[in-house]
């Protein structure tokens, strides 16, 4: 056990090697044109699109912590954090499976079994896509004609996809996908009610996405009443086509291609781009900028435990120790 236990860990410290080397690549592999970009904008409109998608960031991690609570584990929004911004830098790894492993790892950490964490994060995930396209669906057709006609099948996808997410086709889905790899099925399916919240902390974070596009839109000249509307469609759609990309390091290229066809129509020529590349910095950033600071939660937890019976788990403080949690059984 000690020995597996040192190999997550090693694990886990390639993994965050890799992801800040991948971010770095992706950074400086663009450093002209994204100074030129920023030049072109003010720091309160770039403070501003930073914090509206670091809160983004912060509604997706509640959306997964609510799954996670519909199926049976309660986890304090500290540890929440830790885990969902940690792992999160896996994305920048090519290959979705990163975050996906490295989430299910850290979970252990703090109790909860690897289906459940397993099944929150694959939740988490296709709820984030289907609300994803549902957003686009419905903010796009009126305001671009270009990204209707280009990507009508995805849209097409929206309503199929939000009807999966139904507990009975999501609960029979997971039990198939856990015997396959010969784990215990659920204990309970997640509740319509869970459902629901998870779904509003999703759409909560499409709408401060397309705000954070919409204040770069703004400052790359685009104008209109539409504005808002289409650069939420516009994030939407190009954040789900970054997910079909799943080799790309965080959707780089597919996401922004997206993005620039969209714009194109309503900003000046070389502005989407601009608008692209600045928001691609600014939310690598937030991933950058919300791992140091689930680090240092860590780090703190470790040196005061507390006062308890128990020490608090690893990236645990005092403040953020789980109270009045239902017990759990172990499956894994």
């Amino acid at each position: 056990m000690i020995q597996k236990a040192v190999a997550m860990r090693a694990l886990r410290v390639v993994l965050m090697v890799l992801a800040l080397a991948f971010c770095v690549w992706s950074l400086a592999s663009q450093w002209d044109d994204t100074v030129h970009a920023f030049e072109q904008m003010s720091w309160y409109t770039l403070l501003g699109a930073f914090a509206l998608g670091f809160a983004g960031l912060v509604a997706w991690m509640l959306a997964w912590r609510t799954f996670l609570s519909g199926l049976g584990s309660e986890l304090p929004v500290g540890a929440a954090y830790r885990i969902a911004f940690v792992s999160g830098l896996g994305k920048y790894v090519p290959g979705m499976v990163w975050v996906l492993v490295s989430q299910v790892e850290m979970a252990r950490e703090y109790k909860v079994p690897r289906a459940r964490s397993f099944s929150a994060t694959v939740l988490a995930i296709a709820t984030s896509t289907a609300c994803g396209l549902a957003v686009a669906a419905v903010t796009l057709p009126l305001t671009s004609p270009e990204a209707r006609d280009r990507y009508w099948w995805l849209f097409l996808l929206a309503p199929v996809l939000l009807a999966c997410l139904h507990p009975k086709i999501v609960t029979w889905s997971l039990n198939l996908v856990l015997k396959a790899v010969r784990r215990p099925p659920l204990e309970h399916p997640v509740s319509i009610a869970a459902t629901l919240r998870a779904v509003l902390w999703t759409v909560a974070g499409w709408i401060l996405f397309g705000g954070h596009l919409w204040l770069l839109s703004a400052a790359a000249g685009g104008t209109g009443a539409g504005l808002p509307f289409l650069a939420t469609g516009a994030y939407s759609l190009a954040f789900v086509a970054g997910l079909l990309v799943f080799l790309a390091p965080g959707g780089l290229g597919a996401r922004e291609a997206v993005m620039v066809l969209v714009l194109s129509p309503v900003l000046p020529a070389g502005a989407p781009i601009v608008v692209a590349l600045a928001s691609r910095v600014l939310l690598t950033a937030a991933d950058l900028i919300g791992a140091a600071g689930a680090l240092l939660l860590g780090r703190r937890g470790r040196k005061d435990p507390g006062a308890g019976n128990e020490p608090a788990p690893a990236g645990l403080s005092t403040s953020t120790q789980p109270t009045g949690t239902r017990p759990t059984k172990e499956q894994a």
